[in-house]
């Protein structure tokens, strides 16, 4: 990012390196020199930091939150383990924090929410279920559960406020799909799409983003472990991507036009850079592996902009701002999830410990 001068109202303050003098300007040219130490005029403002960073909104909630959900830069919500689930509606000033009752010991590691009030959760493992609130998080009702065995519940994503789809792990080595046509009141499977997986391939839960629905009714998905591939109903794209281990693959996918970016790493070794990130500005089947790449393991990546980006894991945050070929590392703070808001630009954060975070310049 370029670092703009500041001007004050009347004289900017500035150094000369190796010279040891200080420099008085102001928009017309250098007016004056400062002997080293002197002082600068009083009405000069210093010169504000551009960096992006991470500023720091709560956490010592013991929870590890990796649904994220920002529907405005006011109303977020976020879900997690021990039956949790977060919200704030004033920016992330405030939060209110609810255990649903019954699921004490469940993990939700996925939420949607509509506005302030009505949101939908995902709880793992066996039963997998789904639930949705109307009143804020008050009560909440159960509107999908399958005891089948293996049923686990990894993502879900949302066209608006009544198309939405979920994704499973793998029964019977075939991928479960599940979609709604009235904002998760009732789930149906998906029918006429069967995705077989490789051995050893399954997904990730990053708060939904390594699923994408599209309003044509199609799907964008990437998987991990031990084969980690593009997929969509009628084709499936392998990927360069670190692979191999259970805990390894893809973990997420963001998409903005025909940009887009796939984010991966090894959670069991997550300061490896090895085969992190791929990119594309045009094409989603011709992918490249960024020139930097981000700094260790990351679980999420979303579009901040039209060649901005931000991506997070357990070694920190990165910020890309050509597309995602090059990445510079902002914070070492651990996140799970990442999101700008869809109705605003604010971008929050959610990880261990209940942590929440806001990027802030």
């Amino acid at each position: 990012m370029m670092i703009k001068p500041y001007w004050t109202s009347c004289l900017l303050v500035f150094s000369m390196a190796g010279t040891g003098l200080q420099y008085v300007a102001s928009q017309q040219g250098i007016v004056a020199s400062l002997p080293p130490r002197a002082s600068a005029p009083a009405c000069i403002t210093p010169l504000p930091d551009t960096t992006p960073r991470i500023e720091l909104l709560t956490s010592g909630t013991p929870t590890s939150l990796r649904g994220l959900s920002v529907v405005s830069d006011r109303v977020i919500w976020v879900s997690g383990s021990k039956g949790t689930v977060g919200r704030s509606i004033d920016g992330g000033k405030s939060w209110q924090w609810t255990t649903v009752k019954g699921f004490e010991k469940r993990d939700f590691r996925d939420i949607e929410a509509f506005d302030e009030k009505t949101a939908v959760i995902t709880a793992i493992a066996e039963p997998a279920n789904i639930l949705k609130t109307t009143d804020g998080g008050l009560t909440w009702k159960t509107v999908f559960t399958d005891s089948t065995k293996g049923m686990f519940l990894d993502a879900m994503d949302f066209i608006d406020k009544k198309r939405g789809i979920v994704v499973g792990d793998p029964i019977n080595d075939t991928v479960y799909f599940a979609t709604t046509k009235d904002g998760g009141n009732t789930w149906k499977k998906l029918p006429g799409v069967a995705v077989k997986v490789q051995a050893g391939e399954a997904f990730f839960a990053a708060s939904g983003t390594n699923i994408r629905y599209h309003p044509d009714g199609s799907f964008t998905l990437v998987s991990g472990g031990k084969a980690s591939r593009l997929i969509n109903p009628s084709e499936f794209l392998p990927l360069d991507i670190i692979q191999g281990r259970e805990m390894t693959g893809a973990n997420s996918i963001a998409l903005r036009g025909r940009r887009a970016v796939i984010v991966a790493g090894d959670f069991e070794n997550p300061k490896d850079t090895t085969q992190n990130c791929l990119f594309t500005p045009d094409n989603i089947r011709e992918w490249q592996a960024p020139t930097t790449r981000p700094h260790g393991y990351r679980s999420c990546v979303a579009f901040i902009g039209d060649s901005q980006l931000i991506t997070c894991g357990l070694t920190g945050v990165d910020i890309s701002t050509d597309g995602g070929n090059n990445w510079t590392l902002i914070s070492t703070e651990g996140f799970h999830v990442c999101q700008q808001a869809r109705k605003g630009k604010a971008v929050f954060l959610a990880g261990g410990n209940g942590k929440i975070g806001k990027l802030v310049e």
